[in-house]
């Protein structure tokens, strides 16, 4: 407690004025008790008012000297809670109380496991930050293509593209922090390489484990959850083709020259942290996807522990279906389909199935059809023939590429949790916050 009254802290002054503002409230309290709170002590201050105003103002007295004793003391309160947080977060001082109840808030949220890789998962956890901070992000670490690939095979360690991108998506960051973690240098030796990869690899060789070097950078972006690899295993992804022919490695397996009929790991023994399964039992609801249905969903549920895990949690399981089908692994695949590769795989355990139902714009269903790609079908009566509940809802974002939208799909995933615990006054107030911001958006439009 000493350390507080340290020169330069620069909150002693305000320290007293709270205190003198105490005393102050203390002698209106006692004028208004005729004395007797402090008795002898606040007798001379009480006598020379009651010369100066009378016994006739003595309460009305009483109330004025509190009412300036909260003020005094308010004053001074407010100007240390400016001081600690002026030196904690400078640039950040009259936001000191937002940031304070949102992060109280955030607390307070459902318990969310993701499961998944890619893009897809950090534009979902994009969205479920907003909503609470209790997340989970379960990360695929098959891939052995591009930096990732490199650095899994001069490094020897489990890739860190898509974790990178869970952790850039959870932290509460500034623009530029982002931007430096996601740049990709361009020439020389270091050419296709991040610096968010590069300072995993950094992190993992220094910590000693990529769990570690996760840790450690999520401590320092400050992200909202956690993020944890699949399995510390290093693990190949294989596919087997419906001709027979076995492809080895994730980035072989979308340029395959067949259909899939199931991926498989090698070693087909690889064990999940153990934080990864006390997360799931605990969870309210836990999220496959979006992802790629082959190399980023399946690769967590062929992990041993995790489907027995699913199976056992009384969290809801929601899957996020694609929005267009993937060139050499979901040429054709409807929704139900998908879900179905799912149960093949990992066995029946998925609740619910969110599907998009908006329409793709002609330009971008155009280009993606050149590339192989088409819009997922709807099919929701399919689905609810696998015993899943659809949900069918317009996901996606309006850019140059094809996307579910962050805040959409987080709202719609929030709204099941709530809708499955029963409580419906928090789903209104999500439709509410969902249409105020459409009518905000049409009224920009116009």
């Amino acid at each position: 407690m000493l350390k507080w009254l340290y020169p330069g802290m620069r909150v002693k002054r305000w320290l007293l004025l709270a205190l003198a503002g105490l005393l102050v409230i203390s002698f209106g309290v006692d004028l208004l008790m005729e004395g007797r709170l402090l008795g002898d002590f606040a007798r001379p201050i009480h006598r020379l008012e009651w010369w100066l105003l009378g016994d006739e103002y003595q309460h009305l007295a009483g109330m004025i000297t509190m009412a300036a004793g909260l003020l005094v003391m308010a004053r001074g309160l407010l100007r240390v809670f400016h001081s600690i947080a002026g030196a904690l977060a400078p640039d950040q001082e009259g936001r000191m109380a937002e940031i304070i109840y949102a992060r109280r808030s955030l607390g307070r949220g459902p318990k969310i496991v993701v499961m998944g890789g890619g893009t897809g998962l950090s534009v979902l956890l994009r969205g479920l930050k907003e909503y609470t901070s209790n997340l989970t992000a379960i990360v695929t670490v098959a891939d052995d293509g591009g930096s990732s690939g490199r650095l899994r095979g001069d490094l020897g360690i489990l890739p860190p593209g898509d974790i990178r991108n869970c952790l850039v998506a959870l932290a509460d960051k500034e623009p530029l922090m982002e931007e430096l973690l996601q740049y990709r240098f361009t020439t020389g030796e270091l050419a296709g390489h991040s610096i968010g990869n590069l300072l995993l690899a950094a992190l993992t060789e220094i910590t000693g484990g990529i769990d570690q070097a996760v840790r450690g950078l999520s401590k320092v972006l400050a992200i909202r959850g956690h993020v944890l690899p699949a399995t510390l295993t290093d693990i190949t992804l294989c596919a087997e083709l419906a001709d027979g022919t076995v492809v080895h490695g994730e980035s072989n397996i979308s340029h395959g020259a067949g259909l899939i009929k199931r991926v498989f790991l090698k070693p087909a023994r690889c064990l999940p942290l153990a934080e990864a399964l006390v997360a799931i039992r605990s969870a309210d609801a836990v999220v496959l996807g979006p992802g790629s249905l082959y190399t980023s969903i399946i690769p967590n549920l062929l992990v041993k522990g995790i489907p027995e895990a699913l199976a056992r949690t009384p969290a809801i399981k929601i899957y996020v279906c694609n929005v267009m089908t993937q060139p050499g692994e979901t040429g054709g695949y409807t929704a139900s389909s998908h879900l179905r590769t799912i149960q093949n795989h990992a066995g029946k355990f998925i609740d619910y199935a969110v599907v998009n139902t908006g329409q793709v714009p002609y330009r971008l269903r155009a280009r993606y059809r050149q590339e192989g790609a088409e819009p997922v079908v709807a099919d929701l009566e399919e689905i609810e023939k696998l015993g899943i509940t659809a949900v069918g809802e317009d996901l996606t974002q309006q850019t140059e590429v094809v996307r579910h939208h962050p805040d959409k799909l987080a709202q719609a995933v929030v709204r099941l949790i709530f809708s499955a615990k029963g409580q419906y006054e928090k789903v209104r107030y999500i439709n509410d916050q969902q249409n105020n911001k459409e009518q905000e958006f049409t009224n920009v439009k116009i």
